[in-house]
């Protein structure tokens, strides 16, 4: 498993951060999904590529940088 590092600019509550962990394990059902909203960090302990994880959350609504 590899971790994958990003910033999702665009979470800015609880529901904001369950969206994204939901997108990204629905679509990886093994990723281990770790959100700080204070820092906005997203850590995804995952098989899956960095692109494909990013892509799932920015289909799900949100911005990634």
């Amino acid at each position: 498993m590899a971790e994958i590092n990003f910033k999702v600019p665009s979470m800015v509550c609880e529901g904001c951060v369950d969206t994204v962990t939901k997108a990204i394990v629905t679509e990886e059902p093994q990723a281990k999904v770790d959100i700080d909203l204070d820092t906005k960090q997203v850590k995804v302990n995952t098989e899956a590529s960095e692109s494909s994880i990013k892509q799932v959350v920015v289909a799900s609504g949100h911005t990634v940088e």
